[in-house]
């Protein structure tokens, strides 16, 4: 295999991830000498911020995916290639890649997270994570399938198991997923399942800290917690979960609950760079950058996004928080210095601008801080759907998220509940397959 792309005479740059960060740069690029290259294992970008409804089946995944592609039809020296990172050599400036070797002149590794599951192999076997389109679409149909189950198993501890949700984790995502179930559990089981009884539904949240929505404030955290409480979700605070086993989720003051959905959305850490040396790794896998974005000690090679860690920012002494503001503000920065280098003019060092952060957990229900200014309630909630709306890429994508909240908020009754399991077709099945094999063997020969 082969990247079939010819070296022009421009520099090049290649941007390893689609996400937030890599698309603002890929774009902030537009109209310099460069010739661009986005490499991304998917061929479009996914919206994370509204993942969580197409996990709870209240939204199609195409809703909230824009293909690459589409967005770059028009642009000249740009290429996108399909395809996974495997090792960096920074002395040869070459990245393997699944379909080959790539050279670079410059590169960017702006590739995000992954679920964190903090070594615990069980959990990381059996939970389920929501980090990605496909994760949170392989989530809808385990909920949907539990629930179609429930109804036919043979016993009540099965069924109770079988309708038992337990969410790990009390982040954004960990209480906007809670909200959503529960709001499920109220409006779309009593008409879907009228034979199941919506009371036997359990929706569990935890957090190992002592209070929800860690990053916002206690006024925000308290109102979320208000919120989910009197919409009948069960919060445990200062509860850690030790492991999962025999369909029960064990914590560590040696209480369990059974479930057969078991949701874990903790915590996350950089995604991982196959031969990147462990020198380079800060907090939580992410790499370590100046304030340029550069990675020290690797000649060209900068990351931005979540998967990096800014040293020496004396506001952010941990980092930056892994939110989509952070990823947008940088790749656009390192976008203005790229183009200042081909000017000869220095680099300018990062300043994060904090925009604010915001939560929702259900319908008029929602906190969001901006600044000095704290909101709650039906306001947030509205500006929730603003901010997001204007944020998701492609003007039908817009028009069909607009639309579906428009009718969700009058009318529940969507059509999207149905199961798929989708299956790939040998020739995809074998050639992945290939793939991994030529990987490994690539790999012990760079050794």
């Amino acid at each position: 295999m082969s990247l079939n792309i010819a070296k022009d005479g421009r520099k090049r740059i290649v941007i390893v991830g689609g996400g937030f960060g890599g698309l603002q740069l890929a774009n902030g690029l537009k109209g310099t000498d460069y010739q661009v290259i986005l490499i991304d294992k998917n061929n479009y970008h996914q919206f994370p911020p509204l993942i969580y409804q197409v996990a709870s089946a209240g939204m199609e995944a195409s809703s909230i995916s824009f293909p690459f592609r589409r967005n770059f039809q028009k642009r000249k020296n740009f290429y996108f290639r399909m395809a996974e990172l495997r090792a960096i050599f920074p002395e040869r400036k070459i990245i393997q890649t699944s379909i080959g070797k790539v050279e670079y002149d410059y590169l960017v590794l702006a590739a995000g997270t992954t679920t964190n599951f903090f070594g615990n192999k069980n959990v990381e076997q059996q939970a389920m994570p929501m980090k990605t389109v496909d994760e949170a679409m392989g989530l809808q149909n385990a909920i949907l399938a539990n629930i179609e189950r429930a109804i036919t198993c043979s016993t009540k501890q099965e069924q109770q198991e079988l309708l038992n949700v337990v969410v790990v984790g009390g982040g954004a995502t960990g209480v906007e997923i809670a909200g959503v179930l529960s709001e499920m559990k109220r409006t779309i089981l009593p008409h879907d399942y009228h034979d199941l009884d919506p009371s036997l539904m359990n929706i569990y949240l935890i957090e190992a800290s002592n209070r929800l929505l860690s990053a916002m404030s206690p006024e925000s955290s308290s109102a979320v917690e208000k919120y989910l409480r009197e919409m009948g979700v069960n919060i445990l605070l200062n509860k850690m979960v030790t492991d999962y086993k025999d369909h029960k989720v064990m914590l560590a003051d040696g209480s369990s609950i059974s479930t057969r959905t078991f949701i874990w959305v903790s915590g996350v850490a950089g995604q991982p760079v196959g031969n990147l040396d462990a020198n380079h790794l800060g907090r939580g896998r992410r790499i370590k950058v100046d304030s340029f974005n550069r990675i020290e000690g690797l000649e060209d090679v900068f990351c931005i996004g979540d998967q990096c860690l800014v040293e020496g920012d004396k506001d952010y002494p941990n980092g930056h928080p892994q939110l989509a503001q952070v990823a947008i503000q940088q790749g656009a920065n390192l976008a203005k210095n790229l183009k200042r280098m081909i000017k000869g003019k220095p680099f300018t060092p990062f300043r994060y601008k904090n925009l604010g952060a915001m939560a929702t957990v259900g319908r008029n229900k929602a906190v969001a801080e901006f600044a000095k200014i704290k909101m709650k309630g039906f306001w947030a909630w509205f500006m929730w759907l603003v901010v997001h709306l204007r944020s998701i890429l492609g003007v039908r994508n817009k028009m069909v998220v607009l639309l579906n909240w428009m009718w969700n908020y009058f009318n529940y009754n969507q059509s999207l509940r149905m199961i798929f399991y989708p299956k790939k077709a040998k020739e995809i099945r074998d050639r992945e397959e290939r793939e991994a094999k030529m990987h490994w063997g690539e790999d012990l020969m760079e050794r």
